[in-house]
């Protein structure tokens, strides 16, 4: 199964409602046969602009990010039912890249050593000489003299 990530805005709530719309959001993950890896709470803050939700508009929501493993054909089921809870402001639904992930692997001794020394600087600093241009300014007028004065 493939990883996904559920981005949600909810509504301004108290605790226990915010609580409870967690586990509506959450039991409709497991009911179509994800599992959850993570839940990450980004707090409450104002909203970019007010938004227009379910019929009322909104300044203030709380923040979430669910990790989680679903089988691709119950996304569409998801973002459905999530397009209809009235205490959802917005949904967003992301394939995670798991491939663009990569290990790393670093020592305590690959950090201790001066920069010029460190393997992932000089891969920096090549990239920075190969992606170095020099403009030179050609004319392109056509003329065999520059018509201006140097």
């Amino acid at each position: 199964m493939p990883t996904y990530e559920l981005s949600v805005i909810l509504r301004q709530m108290s605790r226990p409602d915010m609580v409870a719309t967690l586990k509506r959001t959450a039991t409709a993950i497991f009911d179509k046969g994800g599992i959850i890896r993570k839940l990450d709470n980004l707090g409450t803050k104002p909203l970019p602009f007010k938004t227009s939700a379910h019929g009322v508009v909104h300044r203030t929501g709380s923040y979430f990010v669910f990790k989680f493993d679903t089988p691709p054909a119950a996304i569409d089921e998801l973002d459905e039912e999530y397009g209809r809870d009235v205490d959802i402001v917005r949904k967003r639904i992301y394939r995670s890249d798991v491939s663009a992930q990569e290990e790393i692997t670093c020592t305590l001794h690959d950090e201790m050593l001066p920069p010029a020394y460190r393997e992932d600087v000089r891969k920096m600093i090549a990239t920075a000489e190969r992606n170095k241009t020099k403009k030179v300014f050609q004319y392109n007028t056509g003329l065999d003299y520059y018509p201006f004065q140097k």
